[in-house]
């Protein structure tokens, strides 16, 4: 019998679901188990690989995460706040491994998340890539090193299709730079600009969000004084990237106890 974890993809038709499928397929240190999605998809009852254009791999896609939960070790979870935090209630009653790539979540959303760990493994990250967070250990640094002399701004890019801004990621790095400073995020983001909003104020952390084409991830973190600029940059070109970060923190995750990880915990980086 094979002993290796047994991951469930939500999400299956989407950009990320495609690319855990084939990552997760390839790997020999986890299988796939299931594949979900949304009542209603013209994906449900099919084979997974005919629905995405391939030979068959002996799994059907489905919209019951319940029973699909209850076979697995692992679910990797790329989807809405929404259905995520729905899937997290579920992944503690199976006490599976919960890796969560999806962004764009409000308190409310966040507030559920942290019951659920009190029972489940959940590791969460605006972004799964090594570059990325050891760009945010470096922002952090950068932050903590410089005073408010310097201007903080972060510039984000991706494709045309994400729903939401700032990125998880931008999110992210706005929270190392905070922690750097020492001060909160919520009381000195400047997510919004637009006609007259007079000088920048002190201490703000700023963010820009471009959309366009198919632009993977690109991240600037700029630092900007006096007669100088710091640049700190993270560009991704492959998604795959993405899903081999998520593989590796449901692996990590396999025997930890209950509590709220996230991509540093997993690369060893805190």
């Amino acid at each position: 019998m094979d002993q290796t974890p047994g991951i469930v993809v939500t999400g299956a038709s989407g950009r990320m679901g495609r690319m855990l499928i084939e990552v997760i397929s390839q790997s020999e240190a986890a299988r796939l188990v299931g594949a979900l999605e949304r009542p209603g998809h013209d994906w449900i009852g099919r084979d997974l690989g005919e629905a995405m254009g391939g030979a068959a791999m002996g799994v059907t896609v489905g919209d019951d995460p319940l029973e699909a939960f209850a076979n697995a070790q692992a679910i990797v979870d790329f989807t809405s706040p929404d259905a995520t935090v729905a899937h997290a209630d579920l992944a503690a009653q199976a006490r599976a491994v919960h890796v969560i790539g999806t962004t764009g979540f409000a308190e409310e959303h966040l507030t559920r998340l942290k019951a659920a760990a009190r029972h489940a493994t959940i590791i969460r990250a605006g972004n799964m890539s090594l570059g990325v967070n050891l760009l945010t250990v470096l922002t952090r640094k950068v932050a903590e090193a410089l005073d408010t002399s310097f201007d903080i701004e972060i510039v984000e890019a991706h494709h045309a299709q994400k729903v939401d801004a700032p990125s998880g990621t931008a999110l992210m790095l706005g929270e190392a730079a905070a922690a750097g400073r020492g001060v909160s995020l919520d009381d000195v983001a400047d997510r919004a600009r637009d006609g007259i909003t007079g000088a920048r104020k002190t201490g703000d952390i700023g963010f820009t969000a471009i959309r366009g084409g198919d632009i993977v991830g690109e991240h600037d973190v700029i630092f900007a004084g006096p007669g100088e600029r710091i640049v700190l940059r993270h560009v991704a070109s492959d998604r795959s990237l993405f899903a081999r970060g998520a593989l590796k923190a449901a692996l990590w995750g396999q025997g930890r106890g209950p509590g709220e990880f996230d991509m540093l915990d997993v690369l060893g980086l805190k």
